[in-house]
């Protein structure tokens, strides 16, 4: 009713149309699973996977690994979760482009947090990526803490891509072209 007030009508029908919107992209909702969290890695975030399989190692950090990539598009969820429980051994920022998040270079020159866990003496790399339309991904975990499985560690502004990089002793249980959701998914198992 304020907005009719001050702009009339016609002009407060795209202001709660984007109010809607907003609304809806930045909706949280609660998610629980039911798989082992000891050996279940969950999907990080809701979309389609881009890869699954060996590691591209220009893109990768150091060593070998599995990897699984999920793109969001603007009408998944955009909260992120983490994929596995454990404590948090370090998270890095990185500033760098805006490529398109489904673009095989953004994993390296896009701008990115990256977050590393011990889970039951191994290492597992989760990666918040922005795309194009995305120009902010929020962390709010740090070194040090202790996560569980599926608890939210922060969202993407606008849709993008989340990496998670796993032991090569990971069986994936995705594949490319399946649809994820955020929490739930078991999208590999260790």
């Amino acid at each position: 009713m304020a907005a009719a007030l001050t702009v009339g009508y016609a002009g407060a029908v795209p202001l709660v149309i984007l109010a809607g919107f907003f609304t809806f992209f930045f909706r949280d909702p609660n998610r629980h699973s039911t798989a082992n969290p000891d050996v279940a890695v969950l999907a990080p975030a809701d979309g389609r996977v881009l890869v699954a399989g060996p590691a591209d190692a220009a893109a990768a950090p150091p060593g070998d690994w599995r990897q699984v990539s999920i793109f969001l598009s603007p009408m998944d969820v955009h909260v992120n979760r983490t994929p596995v429980s454990g404590r948090v051994l370090r998270v890095t920022f990185k500033r760098g482009r805006f490529l398109p998040a489904y673009h095989r270079d953004a994993a390296m020159a896009n701008e990115h947090s990256e977050i590393w866990i011990e889970h039951n003496g191994q290492t597992i790399v989760f990666r918040q990526l922005v795309g194009i339309l995305a120009r902010r991904v929020v962390c709010r975990v740090q070194a040090g803490a202790q996560l569980t499985s599926g608890e939210r560690v922060g969202l993407k502004k606008f849709g993008s891509r989340m990496d998670v990089f796993l032991p090569t002793s990971a069986q994936l249980r995705v594949s490319v072209g399946d649809r994820v959701i955020g929490g739930v998914t078991v999208i590999a198992t260790l």
